[in-house]
């Protein structure tokens, strides 16, 4: 199948990119040097992204995870220099463990997707069905180690570390049977009429597991919230939005490649994404985070990756 390149009306990319690393680099810490692990990031994208997006015929299949692998790392090494910390040097068995529970946790969402058909991929025909699983599940293992290492690099800015403290939100009985009620009431609806209620898929995972971990007395965001403390819900939102416009600016002159069909809101597209499909970026950090405890409270190691995550630092 022909790639049609027409849909960039400016070098929007560029211009973004740009912009993201002055925003950062006017942040910037002197905590530490260039670590080594941020060297071979970015020798990474600086590799496959020419050749996911110059090469011709399938190349994405292979180029897809080492490009994103080395945006995991630059982001970490971002961190670290920042701070003096980072997801990888804080513990490398939990980052590792972030790539195994990352692919079953985004196939949740490719499961539901059978339903409501928003995206599809262009050269899935060219693959076998455990060629494709297998290529597949090896992608989706980067996204929840650049969810949380974006996250982590939003929250080390200085706008995010000084935010004052906002509403109080402490978990009840009350609350947590009403937003397991309503994640199970949007799943109803989303099954029903995926047309008018796709949108629930980025609420539902988020209102079901959220009480889940409360009652398995996993981590959730409930603890920061109680004390006023919204900065780990803001950079896990923003640091989601940052891979998502990274994801998506990538994804566009690569093969295999995702394309969206979104009722009602297909216009003003920002590479193959719709404008307002950005916005579900937003509430999908909430629920990587709530997989992520729910998954990791299995396992025996569950003490300490319950704390693993940092997107706030303790205030004084």
């Amino acid at each position: 199948m022909a790639l049609r390149r027409s849909r960039v009306r400016v070098p929007l990319g560029p211009l973004v990119v740009e912009g993201l690393m002055r925003l950062i680099e006017s942040n910037r810490s002197t905590v530490g040097l260039w670590p080594t692990h941020g060297w071979l990031g970015l020798v990474l994208i600086a590799l496959f992204w020419p050749l996911n997006w110059v090469l011709t015929g399938l190349r994405t299949h292979w180029g897809f995870f080492p490009l994103w692998l080395g945006f995991c790392l630059t982001v970490d090494a971002m961190t670290l220099r920042r701070t003096g910390d980072s997801l990888l040097t804080r513990d490398w068995r939990a980052y590792v463990g972030l790539f195994f529970y990352s692919a079953p946790a985004w196939w949740l969402f490719e499961i539901i997707n059978w339903r409501t058909q928003n995206w599809y991929y262009l050269g899935r025909e060219a693959f076998s069905s455990w060629g494709y699983f297998l290529l597949a599940s090896l992608s989706f293992s980067t996204v929840m180690p650049a969810v949380f290492g974006a996250a982590e690099l939003i929250a080390s800015l200085t706008l995010v570390r000084s935010m004052r403290t906002g509403p109080v939100l402490c978990v009840t009985r009350v609350r947590s049977l009403t937003m397991f009620g309503g994640g199970w009431l949007l799943v109803g609806l989303l099954v029903i009429w995926p047309r008018f209620f796709f949108p629930a898929v980025w609420l539902a995972v988020y209102f079901i597991l959220s009480p889940v971990n409360t009652w398995m007395q996993n981590r959730t965001l409930w603890t920061d919230t109680a004390r006023g403390d919204w900065r780990p819900v803001v950079s896990l939102a923003l640091g989601c939005l940052l891979c998502g416009f990274f994801w998506e600016m990538w994804n566009f002159f690569s093969y295999p490649k995702w394309v969206y069909q979104i009722p009602f809101f297909d216009f003003w597209r920002v590479f193959e994404m719709p404008l307002m499909g950005y916005g579900g970026y937003l509430p999908f950090a909430l629920e990587l985070f709530a997989l992520y405890h729910l998954l990791s409270g299995f396992t025996r190691n569950s003490d300490r990756q319950q704390d693993y995550l940092r997107f706030a630092e303790p205030r004084t």
